[in-house]
């Protein structure tokens, strides 16, 4: 048997895949970055049917002109709370695109590299023209979706007091 799949039955094995992901925020202010990343993170879910209980960590990265308020918040707002989260500023690159937000997800999954969906919207979906593009999910079922969320009782105390 090797590392990959199971001889008897044809199935994949689990593995640590990386999905890929990148958006822009309207602004430099927290409810922008939290927005943004929670439709980014909303889709990557969807498009990949990921169950949140199998994410080992996320890698945020942001554009230096984004600094109002740290990505991972975001998936704490969506749940994330036994996950892996860590925020960092992406390199300045000449032209490089501005109030970027990017994420890389390590999933534990039977997928192969070559079924993972990598999202890119708004503006990022300049960044990756080799890649097509996701049709746009409707408002209504983005609004559907985070109409049994309390977004008010979604705060994160980094203290661990809550």
């Amino acid at each position: 048997m090797n590392s990959s799949t199971d001889e008897s039955s044809g199935a994949c094995s689990m593995r640590c895949r990386g999905i890929r992901g990148a958006t822009t925020a309207g602004g430099n202010t927290p409810e922008a970055i939290l927005e943004a990343t929670r439709e980014l993170l909303f889709v990557i879910l969807r498009a990949n049917q990921i169950d949140a209980k199998d994410v080992a960590s996320v890698y945020f990265t942001t554009t230096l002109d984004l600094n109002a308020t740290y990505p991972a918040l975001a998936a704490r707002q969506l749940g994330w709370y036994d996950v892996a989260l860590m925020c960092g500023h992406e390199m300045q690159v000449p032209d490089g695109l501005g109030h970027c937000i990017r994420v890389l997800i390590h999933w534990n999954t039977t997928r192969t590299s070559k079924e993972i969906v990598h999202v890119y919207l708004r503006e990022a979906k300049r960044l990756r023209p080799d890649r097509k593009s996701l049709p746009e999910i409707p408002l209504e079922e983005l609004e559907a979706a985070a109409k049994n969320i309390d977004w008010s009782m979604l705060t994160f105390d980094p203290d661990g007091n809550q």
